[in-house]
C-alpha cells in the first residue's frame, strides 16, 4: 500500500498549529472548554492518518482515513464556532480553516482513490 506524505505531512503541521493555538488560548485567554474539543479532534487526525498508514490492509487504510475524515470535520465545525463566538481571531481563523479544508479535500481524494484501487 502506497501513500502520499502530503497528506500525512500536513497532518502533523496541522497538529502543531492546533497545539500551539490551544498553548495560546489556556495561557493567555484562560478558555479551555471550546479550545481543548478543538485540540482533540485536530491532533486526532493525524494520529488516525499514521495509524492507517501503518494499517493491515487497504481497507483498514480506509477505515482509519474514515475516522481522520470525521475527526476533520469536527475540527472545521469546532473552528467556525469558535469564531463565531469571539474566540478565535479572524487572522488565525482564516489560516487553520484553510488547512482543515485542505485536508478534508485530501482525505476525501485519498479514501476515493484506495477505494477505486481496491475495487
Amino acid at each position: 500500500m502506497t501513500h502520499d506524505n502530503i497528506l500525512a505531512d500536513k497532518s502533523v503541521d496541522f497538529a502543531i498549529r492546533i497545539t500551539n493555538c490551544y498553548k495560546y488560548r489556556m495561557k493567555e485567554k484562560r478558555e479551555d472548554i471550546m479550545s481543548k474539543q478543538l485540540f482533540r479532534s485536530g491532533t486526532s487526525i493525524g494520529a488516525n492518518i499514521h495509524e492507517g498508514i501503518q494499517g493491515q490492509s487497504r481497507a483498514d487504510f480506509v477505515s482509519k482515513l474514515n475516522i481522520a475524515l470525521k475527526e476533520a470535520s469536527e475540527t472545521s465545525y469546532w473552528l467556525v464556532v469558535l469564531h463565531k463566538a469571539n474566540i478565535l481571531e479572524e487572522k488565525l481563523f482564516n489560516s487553520l480553516k484553510e488547512d482543515i479544508d485542505e485536508i478534508i479535500r485530501l482525505l476525501i481524494a485519498s479514501i476515493k482513490t484506495t477505494k477505486k484501487n481496491m475495487a
